[in-house]
């Protein structure tokens, strides 16, 4: 083939969006790679060692194929980015449209959370899209939101606060996790117990009396869950009261 062809197959292949490339015929492979297969082993990479580990040779060598055998579906990290979060995303159970919004929020909201610390790499990463499951995840939110008769823009705006809060509470959950391992602590028991010293000394000061207090007498340090479903609650309560909707209270 000339060179000027293949220059601009290769143009006309920049210029097309990733998920309309891989929606059209496969050609005859030459390897037993596919998108599902290549957005697998960079998402166990990106799980195993972080995002910043996941790089077109790292996988080439993780998938057994030569360096270039991936840019047959993706025309770099940018791409293979979008393939992971449409992975993570796949791993959401959809809302149901018949289902009452906030008990299908809350769900959506749980099972985010999850996800993310999962693959703590998918807050980062997640502005890469959109991407079909990404796509199918609002979708199905919305459904649920209009099928409670919420107007469209109403709709969105619960979809974005929500999801909001999620993105929020896992970032410094995330965080959290990344300065224990990063200070071989086992435990937040431990780091604390660590920090116990140069806390001690701030408490004696006598100007953070309120942090003193929730230090002395908190019973939920420990649990993030709880602290997780009680904010995410609380949002939801803003939300009903704000749209005057009449709900029955979650149970903890």
């Amino acid at each position: 083939m000339p060179t000027r062809d293949r220059q601009d197959m290769s143009k006309d292949r920049e210029s097309t969006p990733l998920w309309e490339r891989l929606d059209r015929p496969a050609p005859a492979p030459r390897t037993s790679l596919s998108p599902e297969r290549i957005a697998k082993a960079a998402v166990a990479i990106a799980d195993a060692e972080g995002l910043d580990a996941v790089t077109m040779r790292r996988l080439a060598s993780a998938l057994g194929v030569v360096p270039m055998a991936a840019y047959r579906y993706v025309t770099g990290k940018d791409e293979l980015l979008e393939l992971m979060i449409d992975h993570a995303y796949g791993e959401l159970e959809l809302p149901s449209g018949e289902a009452d919004w906030r008990q299908a929020t809350r769900a959506l909201a749980l099972r985010l959370r999850a996800v993310s610390l999962q693959h703590p790499w998918v807050p980062r990463a997640d502005w890469c899209g959109p991407t079909p499951n990404q796509l199918a995840v609002l979708e199905g939110a919305l459904a649920v939101l209009s099928g409670n008769r919420f107007d469209a823009d109403t709709s969105m705006a619960v979809y974005s606060t929500v999801t909001s809060y999620v993105r929020g509470a896992v970032d410094l959950e995330i965080g959290l996790n990344q300065l224990l391992r990063a200070r071989g602590w086992s435990s937040q028991e431990e780091a604390r117990s660590e920090l116990a010293p140069q806390m001690a000394w701030l408490m004696k000061t006598g100007r953070y009396p309120m942090c003193e207090r929730y230090l002395g007498e908190a019973a939920r340090k420990n649990d993030p869950q709880w602290q997780f479903e009680i904010g995410l609650d609380c949002v939801l309560d803003g939300i009903a009261a704000r749209l005057k909707i009449d709900h029955a209270p979650s149970e903890m």
